[in-house]
This record gives structure tokens, sequence and C-alpha cells, in this order.
């Protein structure tokens, strides 16, 4: 039994004709399991961003390492908070202890020290009053006694990392905060792992590769301009193969290619059932391949499978992961972000959390939308954030599949669940917002 096979039949409720959304996304999180990248580099931290650590990085030293002040004051033994009797806390100045450098000396309980920012507290003093509270006359400071408690506005050695244990975990995407935690470990290289070869074109004589003259029926390819954006901001290393004519042997050449050269293909278009789409057919004499038709909208006709390939990769036994994603526009958006991006995400070697969809926001529709259960609907929605009270959505534009103006005009998919019926104006529903991700 093939693999595509192996997994349908494990899979509860599988039809292939009735495919839900859960049920897509269960069926590639098994398809990508074997395939996930294993091979690893060293790379600059200017080079780091979005690429998935190798390993856990465990941290060489406790990050702050050794207690700071938090903030500009006077640093001080806090057990002096208990003994005054008028209200106030008089200290005498024994000198002050500037970030980047040690101060030496022998301090006593009724000294203070001016402190900066991140300067190190000095052994004995555990406080630091702020200096907007205090008053200094000559070497003396004074400060109400009520103003803090014993150990505030101190920052405690290893705090944020401790030596010896994980700083960031292996499977992680590195994020513009995550370089600066590499930084201050001192490390100018991350380890990690290749970059995810992804291969994509566009199918369809109806389509026009930009410069070519306008014709009459046919359409610029827009699509391959969208999945380039989808997968750089991923990440990927992209191979662009163009455009692509509904011819069997033009088709065969291009997938066989895709597949030596990446360890996934995109396509758009040519996975329904028209006599013109020689795609399903041509990816069906390929490779091991399942056509479904998802309850959703849009995005309804996908394949996914494996294309084998000739020479040995790091990838799931030498077969490319293959998308066969819909024609429209608005369903190529929508079916990458709904399927193929999390599916992406685990072959570039994320770990579960990495990889999963990105977190939804509550909204409340500000007008009705007409939904009958049994499928998943994405609409193009734009969220306004308002005080006090949670976000509005209003469906962006018109939501025709091919109306890829309306995804320029929202700024997130109202997502409305298999289960789920109309909404009315007032009602929650959940945003997939596209800031990060388109």
């Amino acid at each position: 039994m093939s693999r595509i096979a192996d997994i349908a039949a494990a899979l509860a409720g599988y039809d292939p004709k009735a495919l839900s959304v859960d049920g897509v996304q269960a069926f590639l999180a098994e398809l990508v399991a074997p395939a996930i990248l294993r091979e690893r580099e060293r790379v600059p931290l200017f080079e780091a961003l979005g690429r998935v650590l190798a390993e856990d990085v465990v941290s060489p030293f406790n990050v702050p390492p050794h207690d700071n002040s938090a903030m500009d004051g006077f640093a001080f033994d806090g057990a002096v908070l208990d003994t005054p009797s008028s209200g106030f806390v008089s200290l005498r100045v024994a000198g002050t202890a500037f970030a980047g450098t040690a101060r030496h000396g022998a301090l006593t309980r009724g000294d203070a020290l001016k402190i900066m920012t991140g300067a190190v507290m000095p052994a004995g003093f555990d406080t630091v009053v702020p200096q907007e509270f205090c008053t200094v006359d000559g070497d003396t400071v004074r400060f109400p006694a009520n103003a803090l408690r014993p150990g505030d506005n101190r920052r405690f050695a290893g705090e944020d990392l401790r030596q010896g244990l994980p700083a960031l975990l292996q499977g992680e995407r590195l994020t513009p905060a995550g370089l600066g935690l590499l930084a201050s470990l001192g490390q100018a290289e991350a380890p990690v792992l290749r970059r995810l070869r992804v291969a994509y074109f566009s199918t369809g004589d109806e389509i026009l590769s930009l410069g070519e003259p306008p014709r009459e029926g046919a359409v610029y390819d827009s699509n391959r301009y969208t999945v380039f954006g989808l997968l750089t901001r991923l990440g990927c290393q992209v191979v662009d193969l163009g455009m692509v004519r509904d011819d069997p042997a033009a088709l065969a050449d291009a997938l066989t290619d895709a597949a030596e050269r990446a360890d996934a293909i995109i396509t758009s278009g040519g996975v329904s059932v028209g006599e013109a789409d020689h795609t399903r057919a041509v990816m069906k004499q390929l490779g091991d391949m399942a056509f479904w038709r998802v309850a959703m909208r849009p995005g309804r006709p996908m394949a996914v499978g494996l294309i084998p390939r000739s020479s040995a990769g790091d990838a799931h036994e030498g077969a490319a992961v293959l998308f066969g994603l819909p024609g429209n526009p608005v369903a190529v958006m929508v079916t990458f972000l709904a399927f193929v991006r999390p599916a992406l995400l685990r072959l570039m070697g994320c770990n579960a959390a990495n990889a999963a969809p990105p977190p939804m926001l509550r909204a409340r529709s500000v007008a009705p939308i007409r939904k009958k259960p049994g499928r998943t609907e994405y609409q193009r929605g734009r969220v306004t954030c308002l005080p006090g009270a949670l976000p509005e959505v209003r469906i962006a534009g018109n939501q025709g599949s091919g109306v890829l103006s309306s995804m320029v005009e929202g700024n997130g998919l109202v997502v409305l669940h298999h289960a789920q019926g109309s909404v009315a104006p007032g009602d929650e529903v959940d945003v997939m917002m596209f800031d990060g991700v388109v």
C-alpha cells in the first residue's frame, strides 16, 4: 500500500470528496513528518533571522551575570525600611555606581549608594529607591519609608537566563528578539537547519507572463508573484519555474525537474476535473497522489502527494512533497495559509509550537454574514481596534475567489468554522490576521 493510502486508511472519516479542513491538516501532518530537514549549518546572526534552530542553545553564563539596579536611584540595605519612626529614611550617600564598572569599598547599613540602571548591586544592598522619590541635601539622601518594600527595583543574576539551561530550543524560528538573546550570550553565529527549497510554477493556457501583450480571454499570472511573496516571507529558498502550459509532456518535465531541485513543490491551477486540466493526470502518473474536494470556501479542489526524485536528498526518502493548489488567486492564498504554510514550517524543522497556525483574534462582526454549516469559510475582513472593547471586523470587498483586491483591502481572514452557521451583527468570530504572515 502507498504512503498516501496508509495515511488515508488511518484517518477517521476520511472522504476525499468531502474532506474537512481539520482532516486536511491531520493528513498533511502525517505526510510531512518523515521529510523534516536534518542538514545543519552555522550562519552569522545578521543572516539568521527566520531560520530554524538545529539544536538547543544552552546559556554559558547567567544573564544578567550579577544582581543589578533596575533603575536610576539610590541602593541601600532594605532592612532600614523597618526602623524609621518619622516615616522617612535618611542615609549617607557613600559614592556612585555606574553601569559597566565595578565599585569597591566597604559600605555600612546606614549608607546609600547613588546607582545607575544596570550597575552592580553592592554586597549587602538589596533595594533601590527611584531618584524621583528622593531629596538630596549634601551627602544625605532622604525618602518616604512607605515608597517601596525591601528588594524593590533589583534585578537578580540569572533572572533572564540561567547558566547551563536552554535559552532557545531546537525547532524555534529565530525572531528579532531571538537574535538579541543569542547576542546577549556572546554568540556570533546560530546553529540552524538549511533553508527549505520550494519549487513552484503556475499552469494554464489562459494565463500570461508579465511582458506578454494582452490577449482576449487571457489574464496575467498573479499567482506566481503571490506564491513567491508567501514563500519568501516564510524564509524558504525559492525555485521559480515560471509558467507551464496545459501540455502533459511539459507538465511532466516541470514536475520532474522540480522534484530534483526542491524539497517541496507548489503548483497553482489544473487540479479540478476539467478536460484541459492535465496537471491532475500527470501528477497521478508521476507520483503517489491524493486529490480532494475540501469542504471549504474558497479553495475546494486540492491535490497533495509525493513526486519521486532520482537523486538522493535529505527529505522524504528521495521524494518531494507536492501541493497542488487551485488556480483562483484568493483560493491560492487561503489554501496556502490554512494548509501549506504549517506543513512547510514542519518540513523546515520547526517544532509543534512554531509550526502551528497563527493564533486567532476574537472580534465582533459589524454586519451579518451568511453561512451554512458543513464547510469552513474564509472571508476577507478588515479589523478595527476599539478602546476598552473587542475589536470589530467587517467584510472587505467582493468575496469572489478571483478577487485579489479584497486580500489587499483586508487585514485578516474571518474564519467561519465547519459546524458554524450564519453570523448576526455583534456576534464574535475568529480572525486569522495577516500581519507577519502575508
